[in-house]
């Protein structure tokens, strides 16, 4: 079992504090959720405390054990400061994308750290590409770029047909948040790692064509 850093433990903890308030405290959940209605009339501070809460435990466990799996990773190749800046864009990305997508149904809400940590899962598959990552479901372990690429085009469908009670779209605003973060912070993958790079970026370029064309 890896160490957990300062940070991510941190992390951690104020997602686990502003879940359990929201558990118990209706109306501190309804405050701080996402809500396009919401944060249309100013309350733009949804956009970040949204990330904190959870629907329940089971949504809290899983987004939390992913993180744990996927932090070290960006925590070595870079410092904690970066890791914390790279998790907070991504969450806020994953608002904006959902804002963007959703800007004409004001009742539209949501809740969770899945485009935060999803940022940070796709920032370790572009500093280490050659990690492979295994499922209860897959029984051999696959590229870790080659379910984040599949995930992304799982996104895109759940965004189309809106399938299952799941924010697929700041699943993948948080992708596009990591993704774009790591290569400023590390620009020098554009040479090192030009092919996953460009791999990563196609269901990104894909998803802003089809929205363009009106099919999302």
């Amino acid at each position: 079992m890896q160490n957990l850093h300062i940070a991510t433990i941190a992390i951690i903890a104020a997602n686990v504090l502003a879940s359990l308030k929201g558990f118990n405290d209706r109306s501190f959940f309804e405050r701080y959720k996402f809500s396009v209605g919401a944060i249309k009339t100013g309350e733009k501070e949804r956009t970040l405390t949204s990330g904190f809460l959870h629907v329940d435990y089971t949504h809290l466990l899983f987004n939390m054990i992913t993180l744990y799996f996927f932090a070290n990773v960006v925590i070595y190749w870079f410092d904690p400061g970066k890791f914390i800046i790279i998790y907070l864009i991504s969450l806020l990305a994953g608002s904006l994308f959902a804002l963007f997508f959703h800007k004409d149904e004001p009742f539209y809400s949501a809740v969770g750290a899945s485009g935060a940590v999803t940022g940070i899962l796709y920032s370790a598959i572009l500093l280490q590409p050659n990690m492979t990552l295994g499922f209860f479901f897959i029984p051999i372990p696959l590229p870790a770029y080659i379910l984040g690429i599949g995930y992304l085009i799982y996104s895109i469908y759940g965004m189309k047909t809106r399938i299952g009670n799941i924010g697929h779209t700041a699943h993948f605003g948080g992708a596009v948040g990591g993704y774009i973060t790591t290569i400023i912070f590390r620009p020098e993958l554009l040479v090192d790692e030009t092919l996953m790079v460009i791999l990563l970026a196609i269901p990104i370029v894909g998803l802003f064509i089809l929205q363009k064309l009106g099919k999302i």
